[in-house]
């Protein structure tokens, strides 16, 4: 199971000390319950990336990518082209530092691209600060929410603070649509199933344990996934 990065509250106790606080808590709260109405993991990450834009100071653009080692990069939800641009310019460079970090640290933020140690593949797109959060991690790969924005040093710790609470929400947003997915699909496979045993017991006239018996037979003889057996069993008797 990867690992959801969760921030402590009490890295954000001052912020309830003030108005700003409150209505920031309102924006949070608000964002959060948008996200768990999503229909599904992409649909959480498209509204991710919308919602980060609008709630991290200083965000012009966000994207939401996966990492895995050797630097390969594939971009899951994005604002605007221009972030799947920046993800292609890193895509397949190994030993890049910016994205390195991200491996041993929860955070990794670009100052200024232009500046002599930023990155200036990512100036040339207009990209001037960025800030990168992670959303999940394991050994294998890492799930990134990366904000962008034209101006330099436009993400200083606040921002910072705020992101790594709004990726907490996202992940428990993900996992929940995850889940959700994950058992309507096992519903859908349970019926399926149900219904290719229903076909053999009544074509080879035997009961329901020797008609799924012999589903589980013709699955591992044909090296088939027990689900795409019985819809091609389906499908051939809707076809009949």
């Amino acid at each position: 199971m990867p690992k959801r990065f969760v921030v402590a509250a009490s890295e954000f106790s001052e912020l309830s000390r003030s108005d700003t606080g409150f209505e920031l808590a309102e924006g949070l709260t608000a964002a959060a319950q948008q996200l768990h109405e999503t229909s599904s993991p992409h649909a959480t990450l498209r509204t991710a990336v919308r919602l980060a834009v609008r709630i991290l100071p200083g965000a012009e653009y966000a994207g939401i990518s996966v990492i895995e080692p050797k630097a390969h990069r594939q971009t899951l939800a994005w604002t605007d082209e221009v972030v799947r641009s920046a993800d292609a310019l890193n895509a397949g460079h190994e030993h890049h530092p910016y994205w390195n970090r991200l491996w041993t640290a929860p955070v990794a933020r670009i100052e200024d691209s232009a500046a002599a140690d930023g990155d200036l593949a990512l100036s040339g797109l207009g990209l001037r600060s960025v800030l990168s959060l992670r959303l999940r991690a394991d050994r294998r790969r890492l799930t990134v929410l990366t904000a962008y924005a034209r101006a330099p040093r436009a993400f200083d710790e606040s921002a910072t603070r705020l992101g790594r609470l709004f990726t907490a929400h996202v992940g428990i947003a993900l996992d929940s649509a995850t889940q959700r997915e994950q058992l309507t699909e096992a519903m859908r496979t349970r019926d399926l199933i149900g219904q290719a045993t229903g076909i053999l017991m009544e074509r080879l006239d035997i009961d329901a344990s020797e008609a799924f018996a012999s589903l589980v037979r013709t699955s591992q003889r044909e090296n088939v996934k027990l689900r795409d057996l019985a819809r091609r069993i389906v499908d051939a008797s809707e076809g009949d």
